[in-house]
């Protein structure tokens, strides 16, 4: 305590330990809500994720600076204006946000410390304070239909749909002008992006492949922004007209060479299956006249006037052998 008195006085002139200013206890204690109103400890509920959210933000931005005259003048201002106008001030002052939102606070253009509020109530000056709500409910929108170059020359029209939602309220206010807006323009470059470097039949077929290269993509893109992809769609892929026609008639050429292949082989089959039954029946006389038999069956069941006689193959064999 003895040096550092010492050093305070050697600073100041020998005058003795510098007494430390208004704008330093200020600095020291918090924001002036903290010093004029218990609005941070009974009105305001904050989670544990936005005190780190601030420090990180904090890592950003520096040192917070001094507040400086006209500041405290102001805030000190804003104070006395709030107690006079009492209880009608307290219409003003005291902020409600939902449980999906978060209010950003800032006093005199400065973000205020201890990060986003809500949900919940709050409590804000008048005419010094100025806030920002930021939804965090998870967000959809269409991607408008682009039209792509695929690596194999070929023109197609895909259209997709992001789902995103907003992580850091700190990072979406401040370090994005809009992030909604800035989410969708670079969701529709993404996807021509990633297209142009897949073939048609990739896109055509590896659609759950592509979806996720592009939530990855912009799930980087994004996080410095305080926004969190969550999942991206691949709604519909159309090809030109001429490109339709021609795709077409080559898979119908394609099934018709299937159709003919598959027809020479039952062929192929089937005569493999009678040779296999005449051998028996040549080796068995009596398995024909059966054979015989049962075509008549077959043919009497139709009711039919055609009567088939079933020529006996030892009567014929003498006479086929008289004109060998």
């Amino acid at each position: 305590m003895l040096e550092g008195g010492a050093a305070a006085a050697a600073q100041n002139g020998g005058r003795g330990p510098a007494r430390p200013s208004f704008s330093r206890v200020l600095q020291q204690q918090g924001p002036m809500t903290d010093v004029f109103g218990p609005s941070t400890n009974m009105m305001a509920v904050n989670d544990g994720a936005d005190g780190a959210e601030w420090n990180g933000m904090a890592g950003l931005q520096g040192e917070q600076e001094p507040m400086g005259f006209i500041e405290i003048v102001a805030t000190v201002g804003s104070v006395l204006l709030l107690i006079l106008t009492l209880p009608f001030s307290l219409f003003i002052s005291y902020k409600v946000v939902q449980e999906y939102e978060r209010a950003v606070i800032f006093r005199l253009g400065r973000l205020r410390r201890g990060g986003a509020r809500g949900p919940g109530i709050f409590f804000i000056l008048p005419c010094i304070d100025t806030y920002c709500k930021v939804d965090l409910r998870t967000v959809s929108f269409d991607v408008p239909p682009q039209e792509v170059l695929t690596r194999d020359s070929v023109t197609v029209t895909v259209d997709a749909v992001v789902y995103y939602r907003v992580q850091s309220p700190l990072k979406a206010t401040i370090c994005v002008n809009n992030y909604s807006h800035s989410t969708r323009l670079l969701a529709a470059t993404t996807l021509r992006n990633v297209l142009g470097t897949r073939n048609l039949s990739e896109i055509l077929s590896e659609r759950e492949a592509i979806a996720h290269t592009m939530q990855s993509s912009l799930d980087e893109a994004t996080e410095p922004w305080g926004v969190k992809v969550e999942r991206v769609e691949i709604k519909d892929v159309r090809l030109p007209v001429q490109l339709q026609r021609a795709m077409a008639a080559e898979a119908e050429a394609a099934r018709e060479a299937r159709a003919k292949v598959i027809a020479a082989e039952g062929e192929m089959k089937a005569s493999r299956a009678l040779k296999e039954a005449s051998d028996v029946l040549t080796d068995s006389p009596a398995a024909l006249q059966l054979r015989y038999l049962q075509t008549l069956n077959t043919i009497s069941a139709e009711k039919n006037s055609t009567i088939v006689f079933p020529l006996p193959m030892d009567m014929i064999t003498p006479f086929l052998g008289i004109k060998k």
